[in-house]
């Protein structure tokens, strides 16, 4: 099957993810892309720790997952990704990995000086954020914002244009 639902979360696996999103995708696997936790043992140790019970977990760099994702190795499983950026599913996209849904939690705030726009009360995103989200939706992607699934869904369509 492959990917079922992919989320953008600055803290990636905690407490309202592991609790609510991961039973809400359906997945057998929660794969977290990111770089500096794939190579952060004790980061890695500690998120391990925070996996759902029944669920697999991968903690993996985006060359790995691009790898594992040409190669068919989650051809046969239900994944639930999560990554701090867009660019890094953009990516994916532009391999050619499908990303049916894509949900954006929290993002950090902007630093003084730094040019980001809100999307909603917890999001921002800059410039590059914003074009690697219309790539991921023009893929076919349906694209939201909600924090946790009792939020109402909230439409990022007027930066999307």
């Amino acid at each position: 099957m492959g990917i079922v639902l992919s989320r953008i979360d600055n803290r990636l696996l905690h407490g309202i993810v592991a609790s609510q999103w991961a039973g809400r995708s359906g997945a057998q696997r929660i794969m977290i892309i990111d770089d500096t936790v794939a190579t952060n043992e004790l980061t890695k140790a500690s998120m391990k720790m925070a996996r759902p019970t029944g669920m697999a977990i991968s903690i993996i760099t985006e060359e790995v997952a691009l790898n594992n994702f040409k190669a068919g190795k989650y051809n046969d499983h239900n994944v639930f990704v999560i990554v701090k950026s867009p660019v890094t599913l953009s990516r994916l996209v532009d391999a050619g990995v499908e990303i049916p849904e894509l949900v954006v939690g929290g993002t950090t705030k902007p630093e003084e000086g730094e040019n980001r726009i809100k999307l909603y009360q917890r999001a921002y995103a800059n410039d590059q954020e914003i074009e690697a989200y219309k790539r991921i939706r023009a893929s076919g992607a349906k694209l939201y914002a909600q924090y946790v699934p009792a939020d109402a869904i909230i439409s990022l369509d007027e930066f999307l244009r």
